[in-house]
């Protein structure tokens, strides 16, 4: 593991050897909880993320492995991206207040962690896409191009080939006269980019209004003619093994295969001109997050509400027949307690063969076994909502060092609170102390518990650190001292 901070080697430190009496103990009942749904830490009195409580865990051996990333939006405590572990510990905390679509992905071969940030207006974004490396430096931010006002928050994907694939919206004039509009109409049209993320230039582009007609929506006119009509919605854009792109359109009910090439239909999944036929519990409503699996079969978050047409929200499993054009339900993943998401959320396959959902509007994330268990719920503050959630793995290394505070404890001893926000390869945190900042010596070990581990430090000297070590006893990052 790379050193993380500069005072590596401004610091002598000896070894230690077996005649050292520890002077540290572990203080589990003073660790940070907590309070009124808000984190609240004293090494990093900055920070006061909204906390997830952990609701269903009884079958916690079969979750999958990876973490929690979500970035919420809105309720309780700062919103921001977070990444949060299976006990509901943070891990690590952005302060971005608009983020949405938090995400680990790929670029040039390494882990990255992806958002778009921005303003939202009339449910849609007018953004850009940030790129952040497992330092948790920015290294790179996409916009729309081709002169729109700006990326929307919906999709964020970037490809094998280090190209990113975007949504925007424009207004545009159009006949709304088959929906009894006027002629000479005004309507969001839904665009979909591909950018080469490096040089920002625009590989393709294609226009919904070009090939689905507003026909075909399911969303009345606007009564206010200075509301303009968002007929489409895209909400996710996939690559399909064969190239071509997998759309996914809110408010048509419609699910589209494009081709990469010309941008023409190649073919149409539920709403009113679906090519296939539909089979029983296959029709989706207000459905978000299409997406192609290595089995070809596709899975859908199905809403169902806004206004409700089902009596519950899902996730389902698609399997697609495109010789005979038909669709059959393989699998579906409900909640227990028969929840209805209004807006947004997503339906992640994990490697495991288990599924993750993001309710989106409803401020719950939870995991189901492949055959429809829950093995793993989680809520957010009443009100809290994050756009998506997932499941992923990550390993982050930041630049910055530990943090620590120090309090006056019981007996002449010392309470501390040690953290690290986004270091996830921690296993022990060590105190270190000394007449004077340039000489510290250890004193003492516990082991990580949480995002802030508490101890019981018995000390004779004005200066104290700690330092961060991972399972194999290499040294991650040591704080800047602390004068008593």
């Amino acid at each position: 593991m790379r050193p993380s901070s500069s005072k590596l080697t401004s610091l002598l430190l000896p070894r230690v050897g077996p005649l050292h009496t520890p002077r540290v103990w572990p203080l589990p009942s003073v660790s940070s909880s907590p309070e009124e749904d808000v984190w609240s830490f004293r090494s990093r009195p900055d920070l006061s993320p909204a906390a997830l409580e952990m609701t269903t865990t009884q079958a916690h051996d079969g979750t999958a492995p990876g973490y929690i990333f979500a970035a919420l939006k809105e309720g309780a405590g700062e919103h921001g991206p977070m990444i949060i572990d299976d006990q509901g510990e943070l891990v690590w905390f952005g302060r971005y207040r608009s983020a949405r679509d938090f995400k680990m992905q790929y670029y040039k071969g390494r882990p990255v962690l992806t958002w778009w940030e921005g303003k939202v207006t009339a449910g849609h974004g007018v953004g850009e896409y940030v790129i952040f490396d497992d330092s948790y430096r920015e290294i790179a931010r996409v916009r729309a191009g081709n002169g729109y006002r700006g990326g929307d928050l919906h999709e964020f994907l970037i490809t094998p080939q280090d190209t990113a694939l975007l949504v925007a919206y424009a207004p545009a004039r159009t006949n709304l006269s088959p929906i009894g509009g006027p002629k000479d109409g005004m309507a969001w049209e839904g665009i979909v980019q591909e950018m080469d993320i490096q040089s920002g230039e625009v590989i393709f582009e294609w226009h919904s209004l070009e090939h689905v007609g507003i026909e075909e929506s399911y969303i009345e006119l606007p009564e206010d003619p200075d509301f303009l009509y968002d007929y489409f919605h895209i909400n996710s854009i996939d690559v399909e093994p064969d190239g071509n792109l997998l759309l996914c359109a809110r408010n048509t009910w419609s699910v589209y295969k494009v081709e990469r090439e010309s941008g023409k239909l190649i073919w149409r999944l539920g709403g009113k001109r679906s090519d296939f036929e539909m089979g029983q519990d296959t029709r989706i409503a207000f459905q978000h997050d299409a997406r192609r699996q290595r089995d070809g079969t596709i899975t859908i978050f199905d809403n169902g509400a806004h206004p409700k047409v089902h009596d519950r929200s899902r996730g389902i499993v698609v399997e697609l027949d495109e010789e005979k054009m038909s669709a059959k339900l393989v699998r579906e993943y409900t909640s227990p307690k028969k929840r209805l998401s209004t807006s947004q959320g997503n339906m992640q396959l994990l490697p495991n063969s288990n599924v993750l959902i993001g309710w989106g509007g409803g401020p719950f994330v939870s995991e189901f076994a492949h055959e429809g268990e829950l093995l793993f719920e989680a809520r957010f503050p009443p009100d809290g909502e994050s756009y998506r959630a997932f499941r992923l793995p990550w390993s982050g290394h930041p630049t910055d060092g530990p943090a620590v505070a120090v309090e006056q404890g019981p007996d002449d001893k010392l309470k501390l609170y040690a953290s690290w926000n986004g270091a996830t390869e921690i296993d022990v945190w060590e105190v270190l102390a000394g007449p004077h900042s340039g000489r510290l010596e250890w004193v003492g070990s516990v082991p990580r518990d949480g995002f802030e581990t508490s101890m019981l430090v018995q000390n004779f000297d004005p200066y104290l650190a700690v330092r961060a070590k991972d399972h194999f006893g290499q040294v991650l990052g040591i704080s800047a001292p602390v004068k008593l």
